[in-house]
């Protein structure tokens, strides 16, 4: 999974980020928060020829179990109720409705949603994971969003960071994301050949995002890697204490993610489909500020590496 999630702690935002090869928050200081949008989104309408695709016993069980590790925001995170919200959250309520069923969103950590679809735990899995060709051999991913690799220093960058020569540099990133990855398959063996240092311990890595964040946020660590919608997120929820560092990287989509070979594959694919066709998939994306990575097309496993 590639991106922020924001949770209430001590009166605090905290914040996430995103999906990596195997199954992808940071912390807002006393700044004034961006408060959480409230927007209502309009139930989907049910489809009843995507709903006839349905595997039996999810169809008449009436609902579709949803696993999402709420600290990634915006994408998955909790509001200050402890209700687990955003966009990922509202497409996962929509699909479920356009398919004649209910939502129901479990919170789970990161690396054990991808196994928890394939021991039948869970139905869907919508957690900001990025499509790759290593995930595809284990689960089906129906492609709905597109997201890069951001990274976040604090305001002013006082270490000076060169978002392109991280070596030897302390770099936070969640555990089990694509981030994590690069910094171990691709920044550190750069650093090698390069006859530099190499980022300590293959990065900092943390099971919630909100630790990523919060890491950077006290200076433990000088820069973390997350999914460019919560590293954009990042920023505005702890009032300007941080700031991106350089551009957005590595674009690919988000899959969500379903038992592989399942007829729930094309419903998946089917419900998204109709959602962007009808424009709620647009009114969700542009409640949480995301548009930037809409997609006009759903593609079933399209991962090019």
């Amino acid at each position: 999974m590639i991106a922020a999630a924001a949770v209430l702690a001590t009166g605090s935002l905290l914040l996430t980020a995103c999906g990596s090869t195997t199954s992808s928050s940071g912390s807002a200081g006393a700044a004034g928060p961006a408060a959480i949008p409230t927007q209502a989104i309009p139930a989907a309408s049910a489809d009843p020829a995507l709903a006839a695709l349905l595997p039996a016993d999810i169809k008449s069980s009436g609902k579709l179990v949803v696993a999402a590790d709420a600290s990634y925001a915006p994408n998955e995170f909790k509001d200050e109720k402890g209700a687990i919200v955003g966009m990922d959250i509202d497409l996962a309520v929509a699909i479920a409705q356009k398919l004649g069923l209910t939502a129901d969103v479990q919170n789970a950590d990161f690396t054990s949603i991808i196994p928890g679809i394939s021991s039948n735990k869970y139905q869907l899995g919508m957690s900001s994971f990025t499509d790759t060709k290593e995930r595809e051999a284990t689960v089906d991913m129906i492609t709905y969003f597109t997201a890069g690799s951001a990274a976040a220093v604090k305001k002013g960058n006082p270490d000076k960071i060169d978002p392109k020569d991280l070596c030897g540099k302390k770099v936070a990133v969640q555990t089990g994301t694509t981030q994590a990855d690069e910094v171990k398959d691709t920044r550190n063996p750069d650093c090698v050949k390069a006859g530099k240092p190499t980022i300590p311990n293959d990065g900092d890595k943390f099971t919630l995002q909100t630790d990523v964040t919060q890491s950077l946020m006290a200076g433990r660590d000088q820069v973390m890697l997350a999914d460019s919608p919560v590293v954009d997120y990042a920023l505005k929820q702890t009032g300007g204490q941080l700031e991106k560092l350089g551009d957005t990287y590595d674009s690919a989509p988000y899959g969500a993610i379903v038992n592989k070979g399942s007829q729930l594959t094309k419903a998946v694919q089917g419900a998204i489909t109709a959602l962007i066709a009808d424009g709620t998939y647009k009114t969700i994306l542009d409640k949480w500020g995301v548009s930037a990575g809409a997609v006009t097309t759903s593609e079933i496993n399209a991962a090019k590496s």
